[in-house]
């Protein structure tokens, strides 16, 4: 084989690795400034059973038990503090909220699953921060379609509260790092999370949002927050179209990410990131 012909192949080679570059950066949207990545992970019966066990096992006593009082009403809600507070430190602090099945007034219930991740030895030790868990009621965020025939959600009453429930926590332990304020939450959790975002974006360093319904009310706000949507393709209870519509809506956000787990439902769509650290790693890389 001469050497122009190797020269040719060569420069073949070169652009067929080229090309292939620019359609996996074109299908994870890394063109447009942010990032969509497909999972083809599968969830067991077994696999689905045992998580959750082991989740559920866990002793939830040292959530404190508190309640807020927000304009002749009430808010009860669960409260973390890190291991060991060292008053010289500062410590994010994390917002979970829970699905539409743990409405109530118990202030136990509200603790599902991903607020449980953060009373795991290993995750308790490793990420010491706060945890704030509140309870509602209520709906907590509410649906309505839209012109474009899109889910979209809207805060209840009582959401409002919260901007005031950080205020008073912040200001009671000063330890808390006003630059890294977490928002987190599953189903209508992840909607209230969204709900909170667009009601005080500057509040929030990052936010993590799992089969939401979405919020479009203030985007020029959110357009550049640091965002992880995460939904399974076989959603057909909170319509994976929703994150979609709203990844679209977010083009250019260099801080966004959207991961779509191609086989899960709304069931199963957690059951990855109960046993593992990929929340709160992501977490705690940000800040605002």
């Amino acid at each position: 084989m001469d050497i122009i012909t190797i020269q040719k192949m060569t420069r073949l080679y070169f652009r067929i690795i080229q090309r292939t570059i620019f359609l996996c950066l074109s299908t994870s949207g890394i063109m447009w400034g942010q990032t969509h990545l497909y999972n083809n992970t599968k969830i067991d019966s077994l696999t689905f059973v045992n998580t959750r066990k082991a989740l559920n096992n866990l002793s939830t006593e040292n959530f404190q038990k508190k309640v807020f009082s927000y304009k002749d009403k009430e808010l009860p809600y669960r409260f973390l503090t890190p291991q060991n507070i060292d008053n010289k430190k500062k410590y994010p602090l994390v917002i979970t909220f829970h699905n539409s099945s743990r409405i109530g007034n118990d202030n136990k219930n509200q603790l599902e699953h991903l607020a449980r991740i953060w009373l795991r030895n290993d995750i308790y030790s490793q990420y010491n921060c706060f945890v704030m868990a509140p309870q509602f009621g209520e709906r907590s965020s509410n649906y309505t379609e839209n012109n474009e025939g899109t889910l979209f959600s809207k805060p209840s009453e009582k959401v409002l509260a919260l901007p005031e429930l950080i205020k008073k926590i912040t200001t009671e332990y000063p330890e808390i790092d006003k630059n890294r304020i977490y928002l987190i939450g599953y189903s209508m959790g992840a909607s209230t999370a969204q709900d909170l975002l667009n009601i005080a974006p500057e509040t929030f360093a990052a936010i993590v949002s799992i089969a939401a319904v979405p919020n479009f009310s203030n985007l020029n706000k959110i357009r550049n927050k640091k965002i992880w949507l995460i939904h399974g393709g076989e959603d057909n209870e909170n319509p994976y179209a929703g994150s979609e519509v709203l990844y679209k809506k977010l083009t250019g956000n260099k801080n966004l990410l959207f991961t779509t787990y191609t086989y899960l439902n709304h069931n199963n769509i957690m059951i990855p990131f109960l046993l593992n650290d990929e929340i709160p790693k992501w977490l705690f890389e940000k800040r605002k």
